[in-house]
């Protein structure tokens, strides 16, 4: 009965051709489930076939740090983290991070405001603003960024941002989870950041400005919810640290952190 009806719309199909030796037909067009329940009844059915198989809106907010910095008499804290909606190719990102002292106000807090476009299964390509809340004075900057899974399953991470001030940043970023059991997780994590001029009204020289190197072991409580504990070492380098030195600042050192790494 269904062979009669599609026949009767658009001819003999299938094994109803006659033998012959002449060139394929054209492709049948559309589904055959749209000759009994309409074109426009099946077009909604495969764009929510597409969305339950890789076609769909996913999200999760993630905080890789979100920790307590036990130093010799000026504990600090310390937070990382991002959050994502869109699907496999498209995206909307927001990160922020930021430290401080314990007992002082906030020393540096930034927000960035992202769209990412999957350029292959292995990186993203990230365009947007950032938006620094600390240290006075504020600033915006544009930002080009890049995440990929490098081989060996290390992550690395690279932006550049422009200033409202043409002033031109750089940050690098690589960390690698390794997994000792199912459940206890070694995270070494590298952290550069650069300027490509002098910014004394934030306390930034030329060239390499400061860095952190960290080690933290994990325990997966739950994927989503793993305390840690580890290392932290910091440094200020040039002017960046000749700043430091005259606001009577320290210019860096190793840190005893504990923390959390949290996502949902």
């Amino acid at each position: 009965m269904g062979g009669g009806n599609m026949a009767e719309h658009h001819g003999p199909i299938g094994t109803n051709l006659p033998p012959g030796g002449a060139a394929a037909p054209n492709a049948f067009p559309g589904s055959a489930a749209s000759e009994f329940y309409g074109e426009r009844e099946m077009a909604r059915e495969v764009r929510e076939l597409k969305q339950e198989h890789g076609g769909g809106s996913f999200s999760q907010i993630i905080f890789n740090l979100a920790e307590v910095q036990i130093r010799d008499g000026r504990d600090g804290y310390r937070f990382d983290g991002e959050g994502w909606f869109g699907g496999d190719i498209n995206r909307l990102v927001v990160k922020t991070e930021g430290a401080g002292d314990f007992g002082r106000s906030v020393e540096d807090a930034e927000i960035q405001l992202l769209y990412s476009r999957a350029l292959d299964p292995y990186v993203n390509l990230q365009a947007g603003i950032r938006y620094d809340i600390r240290p006075d004075p504020s600033r915006a900057y544009a930002s080009v960024a890049f995440e990929a899974l490098a081989p060996y399953f290390f992550d690395v991470e690279g932006t550049l941002f422009l200033s409202d001030k043409g002033d031109v940043l750089a940050r690098a970023e690589a960390y690698y989870d390794q997994r000792i059991t199912n459940w206890i997780v070694l995270q070494p994590r590298a952290e550069l950041n650069f300027a490509a001029q002098d910014m004394p009204a934030e306390e930034i020289g030329s060239g390499l400005s400061d860095a952190e190197l960290g080690l933290r072991l994990r325990y997966e409580i739950r994927r989503e919810f793993a305390p840690y504990i580890g290392v932290s070492w910091e440094r200020k380098f040039g002017d960046t640290a000749r700043y430091a030195r005259d606001e009577g600042e320290s210019t860096g050192g190793f840190s005893f952190v504990t923390g959390v790494r949290l996502w949902f």
